[in-house]
């Protein structure tokens, strides 16, 4: 029986051996999404628009809400930082909620033919990554609209985004190999990151919760990638390097543990499929 290498290097190695393949399912995924629909792949980018659209009208409109940044906070400011929240929960969310299926939505991949299984959590993770970008494009278009200016820290954003990528795809490959032994897993995963969401400073600043709180919650990854975040792309602030280097760290353990744990068990699929 065929034995998987569950080596560090291994993992950057398939996905350079692997990179042709993974574009490829990417750029099918994407489009297969939006098939026959009539605006077609249009769609990805007025769903971001149509999205903070409403988010503008409901909390600077509706609730009047201000998120105490300080200076001259225009209206739409609460809905700009909000934003930046959503874009990156997003992604980390899509990314886990539908890992466990991957594998089982994809059998014909583990029963007939020589696949490289491993690399279906990245295909997963650059569609959700495209609709990121799309995301981070209309918002950085409504902040040039609004407040006729970009921080020129936004080019650092995928700096800050990194250790969220390696945190996502850890989780990726466990739950994906998961998944096919457990099928409760999927449902499991949806409730995980709606709390998530109510538990990551996406509605609301950290520093507005009771001090005993927030250092609770900044044990929570997102919580440091969605401040940072804000920090880049909306108030032209420099990101906290040693804070970055932790989680980065923290980051590549989860993606290697998440890795080895695909590696090991991925040689069961075929038995439980």
């Amino acid at each position: 029986m065929q034995n998987f290498s569950i080596l560090p290097r291994e993992m950057a190695a398939s996905l350079w051996r692997n990179r042709g393949l993974i574009a490829a399912l990417v750029k099918r995924e994407v489009i297969g999404r939006y098939r026959g629909s009539v605006m077609g792949i249009a769609w990805s980018f007025f769903n971001p628009l149509l999205m903070l659209m409403i988010y503008t009208f409901v909390f600077s409109v509706v609730f009047k809400a201000r998120w105490g940044i300080g200076g001259e906070e225009s209206k739409s400011d609460f809905a700009i930082i909000l934003f930046v929240g959503l874009i990156v929960h997003g992604l980390f969310a899509e990314c886990v909620n539908r890992a466990p299926a991957l594998i089982l939505s994809n059998v014909n991949y583990v029963k007939k033919v020589i696949f490289p299984l491993e690399i279906l959590p990245w295909v997963a993770f650059g569609s959700a990554l495209f609709h990121t970008t799309i995301s981070v494009s209309v918002l950085l278009a409504a902040q040039l609209i609004l407040s006729h200016q970009v921080p020129w820290t936004a080019i650092l954003f995928p700096f800050v985004l990194f250790p969220l990528i390696l945190i996502a795809m850890g989780f990726a490959w466990f739950l994906a190999a998961f998944g096919v032994f457990v099928r409760d897993v999927g449902q499991i995963t949806g409730m995980f990151t709606t709390v998530l969401l109510f538990l990551s400073p996406v509605f609301y600043p950290l520093n507005a919760l009771p001090v005993e709180y927030q250092s609770w919650l900044q044990l929570n990854p997102l919580a440091f990638i969605i401040e940072e975040g804000r920090k880049v792309l909306v108030l032209g602030q420099l990101p906290s390097i040693g804070r970055w280097s932790v989680l980065t760290a923290t980051g590549m353990l989860v993606a290697w543990l998440g890795f080895a744990w695909f590696q090991k068990t991925r040689k069961g699929f075929a038995d439980v499929l």
